[in-house]
């Protein structure tokens, strides 16, 4: 241990500043296949939007695809994600990062290939089965590999970008769709999948090295992603310090008492370095469901075509929310730079919920013939409230989930966290379609404004500041309590490298 803590010195650590663009590359090619997982769920998400009416008109009956099965097809990979919500932190735990995403990646070849040779309905709804472990792998092992591979300086604005680019592929499966044959989705995949296969020959997480007691190997990467300068050098201390303190615990506890094995779950999820986080993390995700963005989107074409009386400019209209939406995630990952989380978080989603409030009371007054129907102004309200909303929590829930979720108990936290977007999503996803039903166009916009508001004011009141913070002071921060300190990033005392010699 001495050894490698006694590795850099400071001039290594000054020549290293020099080239902090290396690092930067480094970083930004271990984060690619993350970002290539976002992209290619966001094409199989955005597929049954242009898939169906497809199959319909091919078919030429509405009866080739009924809007049960509709509904069935377009949740299913969600749904189906939920045990692999627990598989996947779990093997991450066992057997690494680097693992686990090649795993990913020939799954999602595997079903791929079903998808794009299927010539029925239950051979696409077996297909997005198989796509659950994607699906599940956006709230776990993205989480991981995005807050453990990237400085915090970095941090924020590739978890942005990653998020971005969930709806890029939302938007280029909808192109397809609408210009060409729907299984010309499956070839991007395909090309997406292939690249992701570069996944083995990462180097393994300098934090999942330091859990399983290999510090030499935790220094090494450490330094060879993030540098040697001072504050990467910080990172790196306090990273091993505590580990071999939280290591040495457990090997206590584990020979004071052997019960604890069988209920360590239930210790873990009293800890508040568990659920405080938690339910903080979820806060941002409930935030970005309720709004209803994900059912505008993969029901976009029967929503714009309800407002406007007109197939064509729902295909149109669907190509260019897709468009302004991605516009609006690129100017959040901008501005994810210079300000801070709760703010943009809070700004977006509220200028948003606005302009829900305002779209759901237009078409009431519309429905009881107070006002002439505008398709245009309907449409402008619709993208500027999906402007307003993938600047702020479709960008930033993602973020703040990650830069939340604690080094120690993380694969149970991850667990809990992935299985509960699952479920929200996928039961987002199946019961839209009875809401619109029941309520009208203007009833549903109605339903998640007011949803949404209930969030945005837990998230002011609880959420706590994570910008330009390490996974450490984070999880420090939270664990002591500090509600009043939720602008401020906190200061902690450096530990002398000599130090690391008492905790052995």
């Amino acid at each position: 241990m001495d050894k490698v803590m006694d590795l850099p010195g400071k001039e290594i650590r000054n020549d290293k500043k020099q080239v902090s663009w290396i690092f930067f590359l480094r970083q930004l090619f271990y984060s690619s296949s993350v970002v290539s997982n976002f992209f290619m769920f966001g094409l199989y998400l955005g597929a049954p939007t242009v898939i169906i009416p497809q199959i319909r008109r091919e078919a030429n009956s509405t009866a080739a695809v009924t809007p049960e099965m509709a509904s069935w097809i377009s949740s299913i990979s969600a749904y189906s994600a939920i045990p692999w919500a627990f598989i996947l932190p779990l093997l991450a735990f066992r057997f690494g990062r680097k693992n686990v995403l090649f795993f990913i990646s020939v799954n999602v070849l595997v079903g791929n290939i079903i998808f794009y040779c299927s010539k029925s309905v239950l051979e696409l709804v077996i297909s997005q089965v198989l796509q659950g472990a994607l699906a599940a792998s956006i709230t776990t092992i993205t989480i991981m590999v995005m807050s453990e591979y990237t400085s915090p300086e970095y941090r924020g604005v590739l978890l942005a970008v990653k998020s971005a680019t969930f709806y890029w592929g939302v938007w280029t499966s909808n192109a397809i769709g609408t210009f060409y044959h729907w299984k010309n989705i499956g070839i991007v995949v395909f090309v997406c999948g292939i690249y992701n296969l570069s996944s083995i020959c990462y180097r393994e997480s300098p934090y999942w090295l330091a859990t399983r007691g290999r510090f030499d190997e935790c220094a090494k990467a450490h330094r060879w992603l993030k540098g040697t300068d001072l504050d990467s050098e910080d990172e790196l201390r306090k990273l091993i310090l505590s580990q071999q303190e939280h290591l040495e615990n457990k090997a206590k506890l584990n020979k004071a008492d052997k019960l604890r094995k069988h209920i360590k779950i239930f210790n873990i999820i009293q800890c508040k370095s568990f659920y405080k986080p938690f339910v903080y993390s979820i806060l941002p995700i409930c935030l970005f469901h309720f709004s209803g963005k994900i059912a505008y989107t993969v029901y976009a074409i029967d929503i714009i075509k309800k407002i406007t009386s007109s197939e064509d400019t729902a295909y149109e209209g669907m190509l260019i929310m897709d468009a302004v939406t991605v516009l609006g995630m690129y100017l959040g990952c901008g501005l994810a730079k210079f300000t801070r989380r709760r703010t943009q978080l809070l700004a977006f989603s509220c200028i948003g919920i606005g302009f829900l409030y305002i779209l759901s009371s237009y078409l009431y007054l519309i429905k009881l013939n107070v006002l002439t129907e505008n398709k245009y102004i309907s449409l402008f309200l619709l993208m500027a409230f999906s402007i307003s909303i993938s600047g702020g929590p479709i960008i930033l829930s993602a973020c703040c989930s990650a830069e939340l979720s604690p080094l120690r108990y993380r694969s149970y936290f991850l667990c809990c966290l992935s299985s509960f977007n699952s479920i929200l999503l996928s039961s987002t996803v199946k019961f839209s379609p009875f809401i619109f039903k029941t309520f009208g166009l203007h009833g549903a916009f109605l339903f998640y404004a007011i949803s949404a508001s209930v969030f945005i004011i837990l998230v002011y009141k609880y959420m706590p500041e994570t910008k330009d913070q390490t996974i450490q002071e984070i999880q420090e921060r939270i664990t002591r309590g500090d509600p009043k300190d939720k602008g401020r990033v906190i200061e902690t005392e450096t530990v002398p490298l000599k130090d690391t010699e008492s905790t052995q």
